[in-house]
């Protein structure tokens, strides 16, 4: 099994036309706003000594402040577009980058024996898959994590569709950001009330902490606050 080819078109397109710099994409925000306090909520059940995978790195943002946390970190994407634009922006060379199908069982299997077991960070990856795809998706963080890794997943609850709803008809018309969206066919937002969970639990995944909370963008509203989604985050393990 592997990602289809309108989902590989839609996100390679997506990337070529995004310039891949920090900011760029609707969902790009800061790290301090992200990968920080998501690293808060999985520091209490993490191994340091463990690399971390990023999965659905995009351009690399959040890879790039999770590298100075563990001893090694990789990003991994199903666009070669956006891997060229993380390693661009990785000018220090802190981190590494690849092209990964998650979908592909067979070839995140080769990447978890490769590592030997290691964290996991997926941010709003599985709402932005086909839905034909996220069991796929959602399986790909188990081999990754060996016997001691931990995994930190979070996505937009069904309460941030009419947030975006609101960003959308804006005075004037939606902001690039999401017109580059709109352009691809993407579906932000499209994960069903329970299928998370459920699909966490249909990967082999123990949830050892969860929670709510909001899941900032790099797009603002009107009065420079950012666009924020609700959201649910799940720590995981992997389970016996």
């Amino acid at each position: 099994m592997s990602a289809s080819e309108q989902q590989v078109s839609a996100w390679e397109g997506y990337w070529a036309e995004n310039t891949g710099e920090p900011g760029g994409p609707f969902w790009d925000a800061d790290p301090q706003q992200s990968a920080v306090p998501h690293l808060a909520l999985l520091a209490p059940y993490v191994d340091r000594t463990l690399p971390i995978v990023d999965l659905g790195c995009g351009n690399g943002t959040q890879t790039r402040h999770l590298a100075r946390h563990f001893p090694r970190a990789i990003g991994v994407d199903l666009a070669h577009a956006a891997v060229a634009h993380a390693r661009r922006e990785d000018r220090d060379g802190v981190a590494e980058f690849e092209q990964l199908d998650l979908a592909d069982p067979l070839a995140v299997a080769r990447l978890g024996a490769r590592l030997g077991g290691a964290n996991v960070y997926q941010r709003a990856v599985l709402h932005q898959s086909d839905p034909a795809d996220r069991a796929a998706v959602a399986a790909a963080v188990r081999p990754l994590l060996g016997r001691r890794g931990r995994g930190f997943v979070i996505e937009p609850t069904a309460a941030a569709r009419p947030v975006m709803a609101r960003v959308a008809a804006r005075p004037g018309g939606p902001p690039e950001r999401l017109l580059q969206v709109r352009r691809h066919r993407m579906s932000p937002a499209a994960l069903a009330p329970g299928e998370l969970p459920a699909l966490l639990r249909g990967a082999g995944l123990d949830v050892l902490a969860e929670g709510e909370c909001g899941l900032a963008m790099a797009e603002r509203h009107p009065d420079g606050t950012p666009v924020t989604l609700p959201a649910h985050w799940f720590v995981v393990a992997p389970g016996e």
